[in-house]
């Protein structure tokens, strides 16, 4: 599906939308509930990730495919390696046999698992037949993805064990660890994190506990891209947030101030408001812990005509597309001077925005996200667009809510 984005004609904008539950909250969830019967949970995502994770977990054998689902790629092989009489094969789309699970699958064969690859050496499809794992001790990187570390920790507690986790090297995206452990914590389970060794003790019951998730803070980062570009006095409203939040992504409201956008933390929402039109001539800020904002901010900085420098993006390689790559191939379409490494860009201030250009979007859901608010500078299209159903069935409704008009071509 091919759209035409154009910015609204009432430019002071006053809204208010509601946003699905945290996919990365929603997915931990689902699997803790798969192990432990007592877990109940609300507010869950209603994104493909979500739902191809609860497809997942209902089964017992032959093929489960995740699509695009990297997070659920990476949760399901440490779930199905530990769960003794299930033999799957895991595999996704043609991008997921191309993302790196190596290190992970060599960590859970450290502890006994039997997994084998359909294909490639290091990629998937993966062929698994669940077991009991008896060892308790493993090492991995900590540099190149935190959903590998969330795997083994997720299913830590359900080994006879529990588990003693040394990570080698600078971890990267600490939030979505401590997220994880958050949850256990939450269920009762014991947990230790100093220095880089993270120990989970064993737990073989849970008492009846609910899980409340909260709203995707990844979500949101669209939101205050609108009103940083809109007019001085917007004000969007989004439901449901906490200022103490697990979502390394809710560093949000700290960085959008810089933008000009603040954030008030009402009883279960956050308020976005338009205040100042004072930037930095060039935005600058370390997103190790929170890379899926990236390219909602570059956008942000190129829509309001300042430079960025973006560090700590060396995971963005290995997603759902080359997200650097991608980001400086869509903005130069588009008028941006751009230059990226193998973990950070830069962009150059320029007021020039090229008009009707058509985004492409790599299978990237975030791609078709962080481009949508120049539709309030410029317009232009974005080709297939229902990539966004990934992780937001709902937004270019909700995009339309903000008087953005939305046509399909």
């Amino acid at each position: 599906m091919k759209i035409r984005l154009s910015g609204p004609s009432d430019r002071l904008l006053r809204k208010t939308i509601e946003i699905t539950g945290s996919k990365s909250e929603s997915n931990r969830s689902l699997l803790l509930a798969s192990l432990y019967p007592g877990i109940t949970i609300d507010n869950i995502s209603n994104s493909d990730d979500a739902q191809v994770m609860t497809a997942g977990l209902q089964k017992s054998n032959g093929v489960v495919n995740i699509h695009h689902a990297g997070t659920a790629m990476r949760f399901l092989t440490g779930y199905f390696a530990s769960q003794e009489g299930k033999e799957v094969v895991l595999t996704g789309s043609q991008r997921m046999t191309e993302r790196p699970i190596k290190i992970l699958v060599e960590a859970l064969r450290s502890l006994g698992a039997d997994i084998s690859y359909v294909k490639n050496e290091g990629y998937p499809p993966l062929k698994i037949k669940g077991g009991k794992l008896t060892k308790d001790k493993v090492s991995l990187p900590a540099d190149i993805s935190s959903q590998y570390i969330s795997s083994l920790l997720l299913i830590a507690p359900s080994l006879e064990n529990g588990l003693k986790l040394q990570l080698v090297g600078k971890i990267t995206s600490v939030p979505y660890i401590k997220m994880t452990l958050s949850l256990l914590n939450e269920i009762g389970v014991i947990t230790s994190f100093e220095g880089n060794t993270i120990k989970v003790n064993p737990k073989k019951e849970v008492a009846p506990v609910n899980l409340v998730v909260e709203s995707d803070w990844s979500s949101a980062s669209y939101f205050y891209s609108i009103a940083a570009l809109a007019e001085l006095g917007t004000e969007i409203t989004l439901s449901s947030y906490k200022e103490n939040s697990l979502q390394g992504d809710s560093v949000l409201a700290k960085l959008y101030q810089e933008l000009g956008v603040s954030t008030t933390f009402n009883a279960n929402n956050i308020t976005l408001k338009k205040n100042s039109t004072s930037y930095p001539n060039q935005f600058r800020a370390d997103l190790s812990n929170a890379p899926d904002i990236a390219q909602t901010i570059v956008v942000t900085c190129f829509g309001l005509g300042i430079g960025c420098h973006l560090d700590g993006l060396h995971t963005l390689k290995i997603k759902e597309t080359d997200r650097l790559e991608a980001l400086y191939t869509e903005l130069s379409k588009l008028g941006g001077s751009i230059s990226v490494t193998d973990k950070s860009l830069t962009l150059k201030s320029s007021t020039t925005i090229k008009e009707n250009v058509a985004i492409d979007t790599y299978n990237d859901h975030r791609m078709a996200m962080a481009f949508a608010p120049l539709a309030l500078k410029t317009r232009l299209c974005v080709n297939d667009a229902e990539v966004v159903s990934k992780s937001y069935p709902d937004f270019w409704n909700d995009m339309e809510l903000l008087q953005i008009e939305v046509t399909e071509l």
